[in-house]
C-alpha cells in the first residue's frame, strides 16, 4: 500500500465514484471517515495523521488539524474555493493545496440564471401556496431587455454573461483585474461595482471572498430599487441583517443564495423571509460537474503524490 487518502465531499463520500478507481490502481487505501456528511474538527484530527492525502469538499481545514497531520503531502479541492483551508498552515508544513479549476463552473453559472428566473416569476412563492391549497397568482418580470449585473467575471461569471445575454438582457460586469480580450456579442460591458449596483435589475455574486461583505448596508443604499440579488459563491459576500433590512424596505425584491456559513444552516430570520429562495449548496452538485470535478481532483493528487519520495 502507498498510503491512505480521505475523501469527504458530500457528493463522493457515500457511493463512492468511479474515477476513485484510479487512486486504488496506484496502490492507495481509500478512506470514507464521514459518509454523505461534511467531517467534524474533531474527527478530522481523528483520521487525518494516518493519510498522505485528502480529497476535501467545502469543510474548514484549519492550522489545528494541520499541525497533527504530518504525513499528508496534499489536499485536492473537488471544486475552486481555498477560503476555508488555511493556506499558511498549509505552506510552512509543505502540504500542496489543488484545486479542481473550472470543473463545477457550468453547474454553477446555470444555477445562478435558473434562481433569477425562478425569483422574477415568483415561483417558489406561487409553488407554496398552491400546495397549500390557494391560487394565487403573482405578478412576475421578463429579463429580456432587464440588466444583469455579474460581480467576478472569471469562468463561472462569464458563463452567467453569456447566459444572460442570451436570454436578451444587457450585462454589466464588474472585476478587480476586468480582462478586456473578455468582450462576448451583445450588450456587455465592463464598469464600476458602484454603477453595476446602480444601473442592474439583477445582482449576481461570482467572486471570492474579501476582508468586508460585497453586500453590506453601505452597497445597498446604491442599489437600483426594487433589485434581485443571488449568490451562488461565498456567504460571506453578503451581509445577511443588512439583505433582511433591505427586503424589509422595498430596496430588494428578493434574495436567493446557494451558501450558507454553516452546513446545514442556523434558521435566520432572513432564510425565513418569504422573497428569499435557498438550495442547499447545490451549484456544482450536476451530474456532469460531479464528474468533471473528482477527475480533477483525482489527477490533482496522483501528479502531486507521484513528484514526491
Amino acid at each position: 500500500m502507498t498510503g491512505i487518502i480521505a475523501v469527504t465531499p458530500r457528493a463522493l463520500s457515500q457511493g463512492g465514484h468511479r474515477a476513485l478507481a484510479a487512486l486504488e490502481a496506484a496502490g492507495y487505501e481509500i478512506l470514507f471517515p464521514t459518509p454523505g456528511r461534511q467531517p467534524t474538527r474533531e474527527e478530522q484530527l481523528r483520521f487525518l495523521p494516518t493519510c498522505v492525502g485528502y480529497l476535501a469538499g467545502v469543510e474548514p481545514i484549519s492550522r489545528e488539524v494541520l499541525t497533527t497531520a504530518r504525513g499528508l503531502k496534499v489536499i485536492s479541492r473537488n471544486g475552486v474555493g481555498t477560503d476555508a483551508i488555511d493556506l499558511d498552515a498549509a505552506a510552512e508544513f509543505g502540504i500542496a493545496v489543488e484545486t479542481a479549476a473550472g470543473a463545477n463552473a457550468q453547474g454553477v453559472a446555470e444555477l445562478a440564471v435558473t434562481l433569477m428566473l425562478a425569483g422574477l416569476r415568483q415561483v417558489p412563492t406561487q409553488d407554496a401556496t398552491l400546495k397549500a391549497g390557494r391560487w394565487q397568482r403573482l405578478e412576475g418580470r421578463e429579463v429580456a431587455g432587464r440588466i444583469l449585473g455579474v460581480i467576478g467575471c472569471g469562468q463561472i461569471g462569464r458563463r452567467v454573461a453569456r447566459l444572460g445575454l442570451g436570454l436578451g438582457m444587457s450585462v454589466r460586469a464588474f472585476d478587480a483585474v476586468p480582462d478586456p480580450s473578455f468582450a462576448p456579442a451583445g450588450d456587455f460591458s465592463f464598469t464600476t461595482l458602484e454603477d453595476l449596483l446602480a444601473q442592474a435589475d439583477v445582482v449576481t455574486l461570482h467572486c471570492p471572498p474579501a476582508a468586508r461583505p460585497v453586500i453590506d448596508k453601505e452597497a445597498l443604499t446604491t442599489v437600483k430599487p426594487g433589485a434581485y440579488l443571488i449568490n451562488t459563491a461565498r456567504s460571506a459576500l453578503v451581509d445577511d441583517e443588512a439583505v433582511r433590512q433591505a427586503l424589509a424596505d422595498g430596496t430588494l425584491a428578493g434574495y436567493a443564495t446557494d451558501v450558507f456559513g454553516q452546513e446545514p444552516p442556523d434558521p435566520r430570520e432572513l432564510h425565513r423571509h418569504p422573497r428569499v429562495t435557498m438550495t442547499p449548496h447545490i451549484g456544482g452538485y450536476t451530474k456532469e460537474s460531479v464528474e468533471r470535478a473528482t477527475r480533477a481532483a483525482v489527477e490533482n493528487l496522483l501528479r502531486v503524490l507521484s513528484a514526491r519520495p
